[in-house]
Formats: structure tokens, sequence, C-alpha cells
């Protein structure tokens, strides 16, 4: 299976389809539980979860799924996969046991550890944004489904919209922004939860967004799809290549979306 493969208005309702079970947990009183690495899980995480595999693996027999709330199967299976899908059935869960609206669906397909589909849904907010390779990067809100289309780079602005994490704000990030400074422009700092960061740049709402935290494989694939055909680039924060997937570990280094 490749990208060419995907049928996209499929994709659209299964993420919506997931976002729609969030909600309905979103709008009542859930139980919060805490896995090993005390990140939070929630009913609606579990509900998301089985919502997408179910539509992926009926659809797509014989996908390859990597999803935050899988079992992880170990790098000696996963090591030749030429493609799979990669899913974070709530990105944000912080924000979501906030109630602040700022959390997505997302399911990304990888081919040869690159991101070549993309969806992202923030069900609370009813944004949708997706991407394919060949075909560009689309924001869907209100009804309305626009295109979007390169801008300028941060570093030939004379004023820079940072977006950073409104849960992990680091030192690190706070010391790329002062470089930014002393090179002579002035920031605005804006904040958002979960893959709306890696969006935003994607969309023109933000011009960089530097994230010095750790974050898994899932929390990006999606979003860094919709970056990369909107003309942006996410980037590892010290050797400056590309973000890959699939690797032995599923931790993403620090990167840098421009």
């Amino acid at each position: 299976m490749t990208h060419q493969d995907i049928d996209i208005d499929f994709l659209l309702a299964v993420t919506r389809q997931a976002g729609e079970a969030i909600m309905e947990v979103y709008k009542k009183d859930f139980a919060i539980e805490y896995k090993d690495d005390k990140s939070p899980l929630t009913e609606a995480d579990k509900l998301s979860n089985a919502v997408i595999n179910a539509a992926l693996l009926e659809r797509y027999p014989s996908s390859n799924i990597i999803s935050e709330e899988n079992k992880q199967l170990p790098y000696e299976v996963r090591k030749d996969w030429r493609s799979f899908w990669l899913i974070d059935p709530i990105d944000g869960t912080k924000e979501f046991i906030k109630k602040n609206g700022e959390f997505t669906v997302n399911i990304a397909f990888v081919e040869a550890g690159v991101p070549t589909a993309g969806f992202v849904y923030a069900p609370a907010l009813d944004v949708m944004y997706y991407a394919i390779k060949g075909d560009g990067a689309y924001k869907i809100m209100d009804s309305r489904k626009v295109k979007l289309e390169p801008c300028p780079s941060w570093r030939d602005k004379a004023e820079v919209r940072v977006v950073a994490s409104r849960s992990h704000m680091s030192p690190e990030t706070l010391d790329f922004v002062k470089a930014i400074e002393l090179s002579g422009k002035q920031i605005e700092f804006i904040s958002s939860g979960s893959s709306l960061k890696l969006c935003m740049v994607a969309d023109g709402t933000a011009d960089v967004y530097p994230r010095f935290g750790p974050t898994m494989e899932w929390d990006t694939g999606a979003a860094h799809a919709i970056a990369l055909y909107a003309g942006k680039n996410v980037i590892n924060a010290d050797t400056k290549q590309p973000l890959v997937y699939n690797k032995e570990n599923l931790l993403n280094p620090s990167f840098i979306v421009e």
C-alpha cells in the first residue's frame, strides 16, 4: 500500500468519527487513569483508538499500525515495514482533561520513514487539517476547505510569532527565543496545546515552533505531514535533518518546525 491508495474522504470520516466518540466523553465527568510513565489516560483515548483501529483494519486489512494506545511491537517486527499507520487517538490528553479544547485526533501514513499523509482533527474546535504527498495540505473550518500555501520563513521577518506548548515550556525553548530576539527581531508568543502547534506553522498562524521537550513519533507524525506539504520543515534541532519515523526508539529528538 502507498499514500496513493488512501481514500481521503474515508480517512476524514474516520477522523471525525473518532472525534465524535471523544466529545461524548468530553461532555461528561470522566475517570482518569495513569500509565506507567505517569501520563494520563481516559476513556476517550481508548474509544478513539478503538474506532480508528477497527476502521483502518476493515478497509485496509493488511495494514501495519503503531498507536500510542496499542501494545508496542518490538523493532525486530517493525524494521522491515515499508509502510504503516501512525496513530495518536488523543494528542493533548492534558488539554482534554483541562477541557480547554486544544486536543486532536492524529492519523498519519508513513512510508520509508516519511509521513506521506496526515489527518489532524480538533473535535472541540471542529477544525480539520489533512495532507497527502503530491496533493498539498488543507484546512477545513466552518465548512470551508482552504489549501495551505507556502508562507515566508520566520528568518525573513522582523516580527516572529513563536508557538510553544501550553503544558511543556522548557529553558531550551526560552534560549531559542532569546537568540531570535538578540538577532534584532521582535517576538510574539502564542501558546497552544497538542499537534495544533505544528498545524499553526503550516497554516501561517505562527512562524516557528521549537520543541525541546520529549515527544513520541505518534505525537508529530500526522501534523508533520500537514507542515511538510504546506511547504514547511520539521527538523531535528541538533542535526537539522528531517524527523524520521519507525526508529528503534520511538522517542523523537528535539525539533523545530519552520
